[in-house]
């Protein structure tokens, strides 16, 4: 399928997308106005202060947007017994966004009406003016195109960092970009791209024709009147809007799977939705695509009741605990763990170990008849080898890697795992570590090499639930025990396959597994 046979089949999803980020600009940029114009003019009162809130506004926008979102999920912050910071979703990426704002429209503001011409201002107390007649008459009504421009320059840098609140579960273009670099797919990248772009473009326009109008004086801040009440009421809606989205109500029957942000567990997360829903009766809300440990995060925070999660990176990456090669040890020592510290129940496993897999090309392995990791090492000292940041970092990844097996790469580079797969089959790097029942192996003819040395640990998928949720919902129980050993590796890479390979609908492809299990009939 083409660019614009895409946009075409899903222009339904693409405008809910489309509508979901210009939420998340409108509402992040409006406040950020509010705090900002206001600071601005404090600014010009008090000049000492000028310097320190700059210097804040100047090390926001030098922090990533990843990080940001990162240190903001774990606060938790009530107003009112209502939550209006920390978690994850739309929350979260309004107040990062905010934060990215603030400068350009603090630094037009304080700008602008301290260059306003000083005989103006005079001339004003002449006429018997007082401080506030002064700003409100005179000085912000001159200032107004500058003002604007900053808003300008806040806007569009608020469309571009909105792609990147996906990672959140905050909506936006961001999931068709994220969704497009996990499936190697250039037509969802630019599927999310280029109408961000276009947003950007159009805004920079309307706001660009709105700085002139204020920017003509007087008479045009008269003429004017009618879009600032326009603005206002827009604004007005947008918050009401908010209000129901950021904060909905809480319902009885709902229960909130999430997953991480790879394609496999998006099926694993939409397969524990669609099992509760059949066979607990319960409405599931699906909040998946969840980045690094953004899924435990929102689990033990309650934003969230279940997700699948694997008993390697449970054991390693979150307990923080040595690697084990015995799967039921594993088990055990994680089910004991989560529920004493996180109030978490594992449920049966799935059926399938998803462990680290070590991939070359099909051509390079059948020429070089490499069947091993061993064997493989012997070349590692003429290739390039790349890895995502997650293996880079964890305590069963690469360090471990390469002592067990003495690799030494000509180089090594790091990314995103996504990107990994597209590298290897570009020629960009010789091998990379994806997981072993990733749909991409099948689909660009890779091989998996054996780990003959036994040292990555197992990475059994398991369906994990907050232990009070079951307590509510005695079905969920019985309705997750229905896939304790449901999955194989070949069918689960199968599923992937269908997705990443073939670009099925996720949906579609769970439905259909489900109708073959006989635990769907409909």
């Amino acid at each position: 399928m083409n660019f614009w046979e895409f946009l075409l089949n899903n222009r339904g999803e693409l405008f809910e997308l489309a509508l979901e980020h210009l939420f998340l600009v409108g509402l992040s940029t409006g406040i950020a106005v509010l705090i900002g114009v206001p600071l601005g003019i404090m600014l010009t009162r008090w000049p000492s202060l000028s310097k320190p809130v700059l210097g804040f506004a100047n090390i926001m926008q030098t922090v990533p947007s990843l990080a940001l979102f990162g240190f903001l999920i774990p606060l938790n912050i009530y107003l009112f017994h209502v939550r209006i910071l920390g978690g994850i979703g739309a929350r979260t990426a309004i107040v990062a966004l905010v934060l990215y704002a603030l400068l350009p429209i603090i630094r037009n503001t304080f700008t602008g009406i301290s260059n306003v011409d000083p005989a103006i201002r005079e001339a004003g107390r002449g006429m018997g003016m007082t401080n506030r007649q002064l700003l409100f008459q005179v000085e912000v009504p001159l200032s107004l195109g500058v003002i604007i421009a900053g808003v300008r320059v806040a806007t569009v840098i608020s469309v571009g960092t909105a792609t990147i609140a996906a990672a959140i579960d905050a909506g936006g273009l961001g999931r068709y970009i994220f969704r497009g670099l996990r499936m190697n797919d250039n037509t969802l990248i630019l599927a999310g791209a280029v109408p961000a772009a276009f947003m950007a473009v159009a805004a920079d326009i309307f706001l660009g024709w709105v700085e002139r109008l204020f920017s003509t004086g007087v008479a045009g801040w008269v003429r004017s009147r009618g879009v600032a009440w326009a603005s206002l009421l827009l604004a007005l809606a947008v918050g009401v809007w908010a209000t129901v989205t950021i904060y909905p109500a809480k319902t009885d029957g709902r229960i909130a799977v999430g997953s991480k942000d790879f394609t496999e567990q998006v099926i694993l997360g939409e397969l524990v939705a669609q099992i509760i829903e059949s066979k607990a009766g319960l409405r599931a809300e699906r909040r998946f695509d969840l980045g690094g440990n953004l899924a435990h995060q929102a689990l033990v925070a309650g934003e969230i009741d279940a997700y699948v999660e694997y008993t390697g990176t449970a054991l390693t990456a979150i307990l923080r605990q040595a690697p084990l090669t015995d799967p039921r040890e594993v088990y055990r020592r994680v089910k004991e763990d989560y529920a004493a510290k996180f109030g978490i129940e594992w449920t049966e496993p799935m059926g399938f170990n998803n462990t680290f897999a070590i991939l070359v090309r099909g051509e390079d392995a059948r020429r070089l008849n490499l069947k091993t990791i061993t064997e493989a090492a012997r070349h590692a000292p003429k290739w390039r080898a790349g890895f995502g940041q997650d293996f880079m970092s964890r305590p069963d990844g690469y360090a471990g890697f390469a002592r067990t097996y003495g690799l030494k790469f000509v180089q090594l580079r790091e990314m995103d795992l996504s990107l990994t797969y597209r590298a290897l089959v570009e020629r960009q790097v010789d091998l990379i570590a994806g997981n072993s029942t990733d749909g991409l192996i099948a689909r660009h003819d890779l091989v998996q090499l054996t780990d003959d040395r036994r040292y990555f640990p197992p990475y059994d998928a398991v369906p994990i639930v907050r232990q009070e949720v079951l307590k509510r919902f005695p079905k969920v129980r019985e309705a997750l025990g229905m896939l304790g050993g449901l999955i194989s590796v070949e069918e689960m890479r199968q599923l992937n396959f269908q997705v990443d390979g073939e670009h099925r609908g996720v949906k579609e492809v769970v439905l259909e597994f489900l109708k073959k299990k006989g635990l769907r009939k409909e």
